[in-house]
């Protein structure tokens, strides 16, 4: 009974509310191996964070780092998805190695968080430059905003991803 009593924060956090936390993420997901993926992924997180903190209200702490990570999961699987498919529309099938395509979907996850971070506007002018190739002009017309408002964003989306690849 003692050793209950002092056990370290994290472990009366996981012992306390691990099963809780798997049974949200399963009615959220449908998916009980995902779902348990997930609590494991939560605790890692917490862990990686080198402390416990002091945590008032343990539940809804714990559904916070979960919901970011479903957030993660769900975005890499479309991303994933979407490059699939992307590739399957090419002429010949592409025989990629399992190596090559984690490594391509990181990049991909790598630059979607990218522009996340540098917000809606310029995402999404960079997006219709790069994937419906449109030109300055009809980027401006159809968000409504000047060619030198695009070429700025623009202009920081591609400093951005080279920075990014600089770090790869």
């Amino acid at each position: 009974m003692h050793a209950i009593a002092t056990a370290d924060p994290l472990t009366r956090l996981y012992r306390d509310h691990h099963g809780w936390l798997q049974g949200w993420l399963r009615r959220r997901l449908g998916n009980a191996h995902e779902a348990a993926d997930l609590a494991q992924d939560t605790f890692l997180r917490i862990v990686a964070g080198r402390h416990v903190p002091a945590i008032e209200e343990p539940r809804k702490y714990l559904a916070t780092i979960a919901r970011g990570l479903m957030v993660d999961r769900f975005r890499r699987h479309s991303l994933e998805a979407a490059w699939l498919e992307t590739l399957a529309a090419q002429p010949e099938p592409q025989a990629v190695s399992p190596e090559t395509r984690a490594l391509i979907l990181e990049t991909l996850c790598a630059i979607d968080r990218m522009l996340d971070e540098l917000g809606p506007r310029p995402r999404e002018i960079f997006l219709l430059a790069q994937f419906e190739g449109l030109s300055y002009a009809a980027i401006g017309a159809r968000l409504g905003v000047s060619v030198t408002t695009v070429k700025k964003h623009l202009a920081r989306a591609l400093t951005q991803c080279l920075l990014l690849a600089e770090g790869c």
